[in-house]
């Protein structure tokens, strides 16, 4: 039996051919023309305090599952409720967000985007962030 291991990259090429992506300029430019579109940022709540983009919500990778799964007790209304609505998903260079959008389609998520580079490359060319500190 001679199993490929996998590593990291080999889950994020699998995810990346299953879903689409967008760069910074379409992002503008739906969040521009879609009022109901959600950008739902999957990384760290330490990383999401050091910049976001102005209204994402916070779901960390790690409990994806959980929030968007409405028969889970725990779940994400937020994000439940936005099932057939546009999603942008980002995290820092677009590995987690392209295996979040790929593992929401399989969840019956119908319009969904990972952002090309991340927040990385939103940052690289100077566009907007919220920094802001939580006190917990």
């Amino acid at each position: 039996m001679n199993q490929k291991i996998m590593g990291l990259m080999d889950f994020v090429r699998a995810a990346k051919s299953q879903i689409s992506e967008i760069d910074c300029a379409k992002l503008d430019m739906m969040r521009a023309e879609r009022a109901d579109l959600l950008m739902l940022d999957v990384r760290e709540s330490s990383e999401h305090e050091q910049g976001h983009l102005e209204g994402a919500l916070l779901v960390p990778r790690g409990i994806l599952e959980a929030a968007a799964d409405p028969a889970y007790p725990k779940h994400v209304p937020q994000l439940v409720d936005a099932k057939g609505r546009a999603i942008v998903i980002y995290c820092a260079t677009g590995g987690r967000s392209a295996m979040a959008a790929a593992t929401l389609k399989l969840m019956g998520f119908s319009e969904v985007y990972s952002l090309a580079g991340g927040i990385s490359q939103w940052g690289a060319e100077n566009r907007p962030m919220v920094k802001e500190a939580r006190y917990v």
